[in-house]
């Protein structure tokens, strides 16, 4: 793997030398965008909008609008600008995972040491998991200030950029139901069902069949035949039905499991 990032993790007044590198990879079709009429590639192209002649990117400079003239910005003014947040992922704080909400959770990377970092690198993944705590950090990747919590797992120590609190948008205007609409007897079997389905949670019994079943369709189609459209059958959703479907779905689950 080639590292995204190069820098070090301040801890304290310890700096560990480490690379980022991206802890995912797609498990998409790559699929390719073609023009309708004979099946040619599209290609996006970088243009000058004066000349429209195409633009290498060795050619292509950053530049800020300011008093309607263009300040150009090269690697070492990024830089400049904050020469410490630009090269060390700044932990300035720790506490319990449990207390950040999901919803801030964004990108996950590796972080690895360089030769020179593996003993402090050592240090900090254990304290971090015989505390059971997560570092908060920031730094600045791609000219973009980011937050970002480090953890430790197994071997590894990985970095979960999270989102900023004022990123997150309000759910006032979603029409949500109140929480006075629930009945009792409902609730009640509701709840049975999630104790029914309850267990430990396995990573690995999670596949990506849609890609499968797409690649599947495609192949097929390859070879000239066609298949057709299935129905979705939707659940009927009235409320006068809602202990009818809780009970046949508690059914269904005993039915399997004997």
């Amino acid at each position: 793997m080639r590292p995204l990032w190069t820098g070090a993790i301040g801890f304290g007044l310890v700096n560990i030398p480490v690379k980022l590198y991206s802890a995912t990879q797609s498990s998409n079709l790559d699929l390719d965008m073609l023009d309708s009429k004979d099946h040619s590639n599209i290609r996006f192209l970088r243009v000058n909008e004066k000349t429209g002649k195409e633009v290498p990117w060795g050619k292509i400079v950053k530049g800020y609008k300011l008093n309607n003239k263009y300040v150009i910005l090269d690697d070492k003014d990024f830089e400049a600008a904050n020469a410490v947040k630009t090269k060390v992922i700044e932990i300035s704080d720790f506490v319990k995972e449990e207390e950040i909400s999901s919803i801030y959770y964004e990108t996950p990377y590796y972080l690895a040491p360089e030769k020179s970092g593996s003993r402090p690198y050592a240090l900090l993944r254990e304290a971090l998991i015989k505390t059971g705590k997560v570092g908060i950090a920031t730094f600045v990747m791609r000219n973009k200030e980011s937050l970002a919590i480090l953890r430790a797992a197994d071997d590894v120590i990985i970095l979960n950029r999270i989102r900023f609190a004022e990123e997150i948008r309000e759910t006032g205007d979603l029409g949500l139901p109140a929480k006075s609409t629930v009945k009792a007897a409902e609730l009640k079997m509701a709840i049975a069902l999630v104790s029914q389905l309850t267990g430990k949670f396995n990573i690995e019994k999670y596949k990506d069949t849609y890609s499968a079943q797409l690649l599947k369709l495609i192949k097929a189609k390859a070879k000239g035949s066609k298949k057709a459209a299935p129905t979705l059958r939707v659940v009927h959703s009235k409320a006068k039905d809602l202990m009818s479907q809780l009970k046949e779905s508690l059914e269904v689950k005993r039915k399997k499991a004997s």
